[in-house]
């Protein structure tokens, strides 16, 4: 669902899906060919947050920006299950492990891998095509290309989630479960 707050106003690029159950409030740009999932929930209240084309923003995730200060998400980006984003920057191509912690201001650098349950501290800055995981973050190794492999083609497959949702759609079903 798309909420205008305050003058501001979110907008969704050509063949995105925003599932209704997701909240996308104020000041949110989503790109092109995006998978915003349910339960998602994109405050752009006090802030602002732009969604670069192609990225995944999976089910149950939080994302938000301090005010008057941008959370820019760059192009082909996956955004795990339940994980907080409150992050300034994360570069194209990054993924965002489920249940990871992206503080206040931080910056995830292009092609990063973000391990399940990281939490990256404020304003800490990672740099581009490493693994990081742990609680606090460490780098573990350099991207690999067996990596960029797996996750080409988990990126690819939201894009044609997204496009699957928007043709066939959705409807709720009347009556009790199991259709008795």
């Amino acid at each position: 669902m798309l909420y205008e707050y305050d003058g501001r106003r979110p907008t969704v690029g050509k063949d995105s899906y925003v599932s209704d159950i997701a909240h996308v409030i104020g000041d949110v740009v989503i790109g092109d060919n995006c998978y915003i999932g349910h339960g998602a929930i994109l405050r752009g209240d006090y802030g602002a947050i732009v969604v670069g084309s192609g990225t995944a923003v999976e089910e149950g995730v939080v994302v938000h920006a301090p005010p008057d200060r941008y959370c820019r998400i760059g192009k082909r980006v996956t955004i795990g299950h339940g994980a907080v984003i409150h992050a300034a920057s994360i570069g194209d191509s990054a993924v965002i492990g489920m249940g990871a912690v992206l503080s206040i201001e931080s910056e995830i650098g292009e092609g990063t891998i973000v391990a399940e349950g990281t939490v990256v501290r404020m304003r800490q800055k990672v740099t581009a095509r490493v693994v990081v995981g742990g609680n606090p973050m460490r780098v573990i190794r350099q991207i690999a290309p067996k990596d960029m492999e797996f996750w080409d083609k988990g990126k690819q497959l939201y894009i044609d989630l997204a496009k699957k949702y928007l043709e066939k759609g959705m409807r709720p079903l009347q009556g009790p479960p199991g259709g008795a």
